[in-house]
């Protein structure tokens, strides 16, 4: 037990702090190239943070374990929607987080729409390859219309604001870009060994183990970033971000999956994960319809989060 829960914290360190890294080279290499800085926040940091759970998904289905990816999209999503936003609405400096940026709202039309698309190609218990290509069609339209119709002057000041002013050499950052990826790479490998390990040891399924231990060890640094984004008057900047990492776990993620080889989903989450997370993405999107989300909101979010959590581990 000891040995696998070290070797999973090591290698998912390692996947994140490269993530991290690969993220920051390729946001330094695309501005310099001069693509402005609300495409490379469409094209890159939403990409960028949710790359962990894309090449811990992929890794897993050439592992023979393609039930994992599954587990890992919904229950990143779930954490993203209900413990970071739930987190970031309560530790907000004001009482209410108002929505008032377009690209925001075609973020929760894509989020909801996705969750719809997958949901119905999961019910059969399996994500097929020509699933995949609908998926990856489906993201690709939704950056395609994000970057002709998000762009506003307070959305490119906002990706100012994310991106931030540091620069570097392009021969440096690439160097940067390719030791990151194979960080990336055996990070991802070792992650999906370990979980695999570790649910052996917890006598509990792969998919079991990537909806709750490997999805939070995901989120938390997303959590850690959205909530100092909170607390520095930027709530509204974090729940852009939260929300095109959640249109990327479902589209683009299980999209590459299923093209890499079709995705299993067990029973398991089918009885009560993939139902959750489907209401839990419709209760949001009405929920932000005023375009707003109070702190009282963002509570219940974490209670729902809660009792998401603790039904899982009394299932597993």
């Amino acid at each position: 037990m000891t040995a696998p829960l070290l070797l999973f914290a090591a290698s998912l360190a390692l996947l994140l702090v490269a993530a991290h890294f690969f993220t920051g080279a390729a946001e330094r290499i695309g501005l310099a190239l001069g693509l402005a800085p609300f495409v490379v926040g469409v094209m890159i940091v939403a990409v960028g943070t949710s790359l962990p759970e894309l090449v811990a998904s992929v890794l897993s289905v050439r592992a023979g374990t393609s039930e994992i990816v599954a587990g890992n999209v919904l229950g990143a999503n779930a954490a993203n929607l209900l413990l970071v936003l739930g987190g970031v609405s309560a530790a907000s400096r004001t009482p209410r987080i108002t929505l008032g940026e377009q690209y925001i709202f075609i973020d929760l039309h894509f989020m909801l729409g996705g969750m719809v698309l997958l949901g119905a190609m999961m019910m059969d218990g399996l994500v097929s390859r020509l699933d995949g290509a609908l998926l990856i069609a489906a993201y690709l339209a939704f950056v395609i219309y994000l970057v002709r119709e998000g762009r506003t002057p307070t959305a490119d000041a906002d990706a100012d604001a994310m991106l931030g002013s540091e620069s570097r050499s392009i021969t440096r950052d690439a160097a940067i870009l390719v030791a990151a990826g194979a960080a990336i790479y055996v990070g991802g490998d070792f992650t999906v060994q370990s979980l695999e390990q570790l649910a052996t040891a917890l006598a509990i399924s792969p998919a079991v183990a990537s909806i709750t231990i490997l999805s939070l060890g995901t989120t938390l640094p997303e959590l850690v970033i959205s909530l100092t984004a909170a607390r520095r008057g930027q709530a509204e900047l974090a729940v852009g971000n939260i929300l095109g990492s959640c249109v990327f776990n479902t589209l683009a993620v299980s999209g590459v999956a299923a093209l890499v080889g079709s995705v299993v989903v067990p029973a398991e989450l089918l009885a009560f994960a993939l139902p959750f997370v489907a209401v839990s993405t419709l209760f949001f999107y009405l929920l932000t319809q005023d375009k707003r989300i109070s702190r009282w909101e963002g509570m219940l979010l974490l209670v729902m989060f809660a009792f998401f959590m603790l039904t899982l581990v009394q299932r597993a």
